[in-house]
Parts: structure tokens; sequence; C-alpha cells
């Protein structure tokens, strides 16, 4: 199938593996994008029949009534991607009743035919080495035990990658959730960074409002002990995290 589309990717060492020589590739990730963000690029590139604006209107309402029907236990299938409500948690015994202190409903979404369709057209740009190390990989809700997805305010999540010890005087250095929607920035407290360490962070997530945020980690960590970088430096996750 011919490359309609190339995105870039930088290659991470592997710490997930003993080996000293292999790579994971992690996409050089675009600025996130909004509905209107999207609609708006429907009408310009995409030729849409209708304008920008009716079209997030439709969207929302579609996404609202999705979520009604989602809660009702229905799953949904648009073709693009597929959408299913689960229970995550252990029940000790037959007779155990749903305990929300033990119990979490989420929706999981897989990707459709449509969709990996449009992914067989992707040309992947390999562009070397990245020379930091410094990278967000991956973070874990211990609650729910969601992987890059959820967050739970008031309780503890890992946060693994690479170079990632909160260190420095810069008085900016630390974890930070940041509202996708208003940029507001939600710092962790310095206390609430219970195990700080180069590989992961253990934190308390602070008490955020629902809505969408992105993980921002900034240090001067340079990986010896009482040296720092000039300045701060920031990674920045490339997955978007929810608070219901």
């Amino acid at each position: 199938m011919a490359v309609l589309h190339t995105i870039k990717a930088w290659l991470y060492e592997n710490l997930l593996t003993d080996e000293q020589n292999d790579f994971t590739a992690r996409v050089s990730a675009e600025r996130s994008l909004s509905v209107r963000d999207i609609c708006e690029s429907a009408v310009e590139r995409g030729g849409a029949d209708i304008n920008a604006a009716a079209m997030e209107h439709a969207v929302d309402l579609f996404h609202k009534e999705m979520a009604y029907r989602l809660c009702d236990g229905f799953s949904v299938n648009t073709g693009w991607y597929n959408a299913s409500i689960h229970i995550k948690g252990v029940f000790a015994s037959p007779a155990e009743a749903f305990d929300p202190g033990k119990h979490t409903v989420a929706v999981e979404f897989r990707q459709g035919a449509e969709l990996n369709r449009e992914l067989g057209m992707v040309g992947v740009d390999i562009q070397g080495k990245a020379e930091s190390g410094f990278f967000i990989a991956e973070l874990l809700d211990l609650r729910t035990r969601s992987v890059n997805d959820q967050l739970t305010p008031g309780r503890n999540a890992k946060i693994s990658g690479g170079k990632l010890k909160v260190a420095g005087t810069d008085p900016s250095c630390g974890v930070y959730f940041v509202n996708e929607a208003d940029g507001t920035r939600v710092k962790v407290d310095d206390v609430d960074i219970v195990e700080n360490q180069n590989a992961h962070l253990f934190i308390v997530i602070p008490a955020l409002a629902s809505g969408t945020y992105r993980l921002e980690v900034i240090t001067q960590y340079t990986g010896t002990t009482g040296k720092f970088l000039k300045a701060p430096r920031t990674a920045v996750f490339d997955r978007l995290l929810t608070v219901a």
C-alpha cells in the first residue's frame, strides 16, 4: 500500500530488557489537536461540506450520546474504533458485591478496520538514537492499574523513563500535570514525590479536576551527584491522561 503519512521517531534505550544494544522507537509527537482543530482541518484540507462549528457541535452531540450508551452497557463500533465498558479489580468470592473502593468501571478503545487501513499507509522515519536519554516512557496509575490512560487524584502513580530524577536548584524543577483545555499547571508537591530515581518516580497524584492532562517532568539532573545542568530541561509525555 502506498505511503500517505510519515511520522518521525527517535530510538531510546530499551529499559525492559538486559540487552545493552537494543532500543525502542518513540514517536516525535506533534502538538495535540482539539475537536475544533480536527473540524477545521476537515473543512480546509478534507473539503467537508459543512462548516467547522457545525461539525464540532455534531461531534460533541455524538460523544455525549456515545458516553451515555456506553454507560448503559452497550459497546460501540464506529468502524474507526471499538469502545466497550469494563470492570477492573479483583472479586474475592462469587458473593462479593461491586465496591468502588476496590473496583472501577472504565472504557476501553481499540482501533477498528478503517483506522487499521489508514495505519497501513504510514511510513516511519527513524531519526536515530536520542542523545539525552531523558524521556517519559509510561505512567501507571496504581489505584486502577491503568497504563497511560487514567489518573486517580490522591492515589499513587509510577512514572517510568530515563534520567527522570527531579534534582536541581531551579524552582521550576518538579513534576507537573498540565490541563489540555486551559493550560493550568498543577505541580506535584515535593513531599509527594515518594521515590525519586533515574528510571522511575513514585508520586501522589494531586487533587486534579476532571479533564485531560499532559504530564511533564522538569529537572537539572545530569546523572552525577552534586552536578546539575545550568538550565532545567523538560520531558513531556506524548500520551494524554484523563481524570474522570
